[in-house]
């Protein structure tokens, strides 16, 4: 198949490659020349702009959005309805809030076009391995795209979930996970390092792949983490978040479902990002009114 990508970041660009590497054809743009440059180097066809993008693609045309959520996506879209035909379809591929992938692929298809939302995971690893895919929208319109899905994941790495906003649904969710997953290895990590032992936590890392229960593919990275920096002394703990941990929590008390592990992994990451806490200060403060306990000036 012959796809438009826009935005040829880590994931977009090494998407763009895997999909050339598998036989199709890829334009692409981005705000960057260097990015396009290297689509051109990699077999693709690149395009300094989204009209000479569109402008290069037969109708029906398949157009993949990797850009940030939230307005970027929203932009785009009003420029590609000005550029688009209908029956193109238009794919955002990046992490959006399913509650816009609803109201866009309504306002997609009252344009004539076709929608697809594709929560893709998979990180920098995906141009080797595959990247999973959680797809959302018309069954026909997926349908019509499984060449490109079953090119980008590993076997048995691509599913459509429901209709418009399912995939992004899903992909919130799964994200939300990762968030208790990471902040589960974190704390069990830091508790072994306090320990009473020296302990080589990169070989505990290897060691816990092998079959334990707590194997995975997160556990490998963290064992790469650990040989390449034992105390991991060159990186600061501030933890960022991209925005699906707090969606997965505010989805939970939407439901009246209960979700403890998900929601104080949000609350530890925005912990991280405290030089010190000003909450401490006031619990120090009244340790020592109340209880004469010492405090630790500064």
């Amino acid at each position: 198949m012959k796809l438009g990508m826009v935005g040829l970041g880590r994931m977009g660009g090494n998407m763009a490659t895997r999909l050339i590497q598998g036989g199709h054809q890829v334009v692409g743009t981005d705000r960057g020349e260097e990015a396009v440059k290297e689509l051109g180097a990699h077999g693709g066809i690149g395009a300094k702009t989204l009209a000479e993008l569109v402008s290069k693609l037969e109708s029906p045309r398949s157009v993949w959005l990797m850009v940030p959520s939230g307005k970027p996506v929203d932009d785009l879209l009003e420029e590609l309805f000005k550029l688009l035909s209908p029956g193109d379809t238009v794919i955002d591929g990046g992490n959006s809030n399913f509650h816009d992938s609803e109201r866009r692929a309504a306002l997609v298809h009252s344009k004539g076009f076709t929608w697809l939302d594709c929560g893709t995971s998979g990180g920098i690893w995906g141009l080797e391995k595959g990247y999973c895919l959680m797809i959302g929208g018309e069954k026909a319109v997926y349908q019509r795209h499984v060449p490109i899905f079953e090119t980008l994941a590993p076997p048995n790495g691509q599913l459509h979930v429901g209709p418009a906003g399912a995939g992004h649904y899903v992909k919130m969710i799964h994200n939300g996970i990762e968030y208790g997953m990471l902040q589960a290895y974190g704390e069990g990590f830091e508790i072994m390092k306090a320990g009473p032992y020296e302990l080589d936590l990169g070989g505990i890392s290897h060691l816990w792949n092998q079959g334990s229960v707590v194997r995975s593919w997160l556990l490998e990275l963290a064992e790469r983490a650990f040989q390449s920096d034992p105390q991991l002394e060159n990186i600061r703990g501030y933890v960022e978040d991209s925005g699906e941990g707090r969606w997965t929590v505010m989805e939970a008390m939407d439901r009246n479902v209960p979700a403890p592990v998900l929601t104080l992994s949000l609350q530890a990451r925005f912990s991280s990002r405290q030089s010190e806490s000003f909450s401490a200060k006031v619990i120090a403060a009244l340790r020592n009114e109340f209880g004469g306990h010492a405090v630790k000036k500064k």
